[in-house]
C-alpha cells in the first residue's frame, strides 16, 4: 500500500485537543522518544512531537483530519495508491484507472459511515450503476462524502437513493454492540454487512451474478471480506480510497446521509444534539448527558453510543472491563504494559 505523509505544526491548544480526541478513539498506542504520543489506527500512523510537530502517514490521513483536526481538513495529499491485496488489479494501476476500467460494465460500489463516531449508528451502503452512468454521477457533483458538507451529503445522498439501485444496513448502537460482541472485530461486522447489502440487490433482481463490486478497503486482512462474499457469484475488488470511483463515492454519500439521519433520530431520543466523531465535542456531550441522565446514564448511553469505545472509560470507569467491552488487542496491550511496569 502506498503511503501519503502530511506534516503540521500545532499550537498548544490544538495539541491538547488532539491528544484528548485520540485518547478517546480506538488506536494502538506506543511510546516514542520526544513525542507526546504515537498512535496507529484507521489507516494512519500519527506522531505528535513535544515540539508541536504532527506527522501523519498512511492512506487515511483525510479522514483522520476530518475527525480530529477539522480546521486542517484538506491538508492530506492525494497520493496515488496501488491496488490492495486480494484485488485483480495490477499493482501499478492507480485508483482512478481502476475505476474507469470497472465503469465499462455494471459496478456495485460500497462504503460505510459511523465506524469512528462514538454516537450514532454504523451504516453500510452499496449502490449499483450501469455502464455509462458514472458520468452522470460526476456531472451531479458526486464525490467522496468527506469532501462535502453535511447538507450537501444529505441532498446528494437523497438524489442517489431515488435514482440508482441501492441497499443499506443500519446498526443502531444496541444492535451494533450485539453484532460487535459476537466477534469483537469491527472488520468482521463490516464484512457481513457488505455481503448482506449486496445480496439484497441480487435477491431483488437489481444486481446480476458476475457483477463487479468495489469496496473501500477497511482492513489489512482482505480475506475477511472475501470470505463473507464467498457465497455470492460476484467479482469482488477492495482498494484504499476507492471513493475516487463514482459508484463508491455514491455509496459513501448514501451511507453518510443515512448516518446523519440516524444521528438526528437518536438526538431526539437523547434530548440533546449528538455530535459526530469521537473527539472533544463528543466528550463534552457525553459529560452533559451523564449529568442529565443521572443514575440511568449507562443504560441510556447504550441506546445512543458505541459503548465499547475508550470514551466510555472517562465516564464509567471499569465498566468496559466488567462488561467485556474491550477488544482482544486492547487486552493484549494491557497485559504487555503491566509486564513492562513490573
Amino acid at each position: 500500500m502506498a503511503q501519503g505523509t502530511v506534516v503540521l505544526k500545532l499550537n498548544a491548544t490544538e495539541q491538547a485537543a488532539l491528544e484528548r480526541s485520540v485518547d478517546a478513539g480506538q488506536y494502538e498506542r506506543r511510546r516514542q522518544a520526544h513525542a507526546r504520543f504515537w498512535a496507529k489506527g484507521d489507516g494512519v500512523v500519527a506522531v505528535l512531537y513535544t515540539s508541536g510537530k504532527l506527522v501523519l502517514q498512511g492512506a487515511g490521513i483525510d479522514l483522520f483530519l476530518v475527525r480530529h483536526l477539522p480546521q486542517h481538513a484538506g491538508a492530506g495529499a492525494e497520493a496515488p495508491l496501488a491496488a490492495s491485496a486480494g484485488s485483480s488489479l495490477e499493482a501499478a494501476d492507480a485508483p482512478r484507472t481502476h475505476g474507469e476500467r470497472l465503469e465499462g460494465g455494471p459496478l456495485i460500489g460500497g462504503d460505510e459511515s459511523g465506524k469512528g463516531d462514538y454516537f450514532g449508528p454504523l451504516v453500510v451502503a452499496v449502490v449499483r450503476i450501469d455502464a455509462g452512468e458514472a458520468e452522470e454521477l460526476r456531472g451531479k457533483g458526486v464525490m467522496d462524502s468527506k469532501r462535502v458538507t453535511d447538507p450537501q451529503a444529505q441532498r446528494l445522498g437523497a438524489w442517489i437513493m431515488g435514482r440508482f439501485p441501492h441497499a443499506v444496513r443500519v446498526l443502531d448502537p444496541p444492535e451494533y454492540m450485539r453484532r460487535w460482541e459476537g466477534t469483537k472485530n469491527i472488520a468482521l461486522v463490516l464484512s457481513d454487512l457488505y455481503a448482506e447489502a449486496v445480496e439484497e440487490l441480487l435477491d431483488g433482481g437489481q444486481a446480476q451474478p458476475g457483477d463487479a463490486v468495489l469496496i473501500d478497503q477497511f482492513s489489512k486482512n482482505t480475506g475477511r471480506l472475501g470470505k463473507a462474499f464467498a457465497r455470492l457469484d460476484l467479482r469482488l475488488h477492495q482498494e484504499h480510497r476507492a471513493e475516487r470511483a463514482p459508484a463508491v463515492a455514491a455509496a459513501s454519500l448514501v451511507a453518510r446521509k443515512v448516518f446523519l439521519d440516524g444521528l438526528v433520530r437518536l438526538s431526539d431520543d437523547a434530548g440533546l444534539d449528538l455530535p459526530k466523531g469521537a473527539g472533544t465535542p463528543a466528550l463534552d456531550t457525553a459529560a452533559d448527558l451523564k449529568r442529565l441522565w443521572g443514575e440511568r446514564a449507562l443504560e441510556r448511553f447504550e441506546a445512543v453510543a458505541k459503548v465499547h469505545f475508550k470514551t466510555t472509560d472517562r465516564f464509567f470507569p471499569g465498566v468496559r472491563d466488567e462488561r467485556g467491552w474491550k477488544s482482544p488487542s486492547e487486552l493484549t496491550r494491557g497485559t504487555w504494559q503491566r509486564r513492562r511496569r513490573s
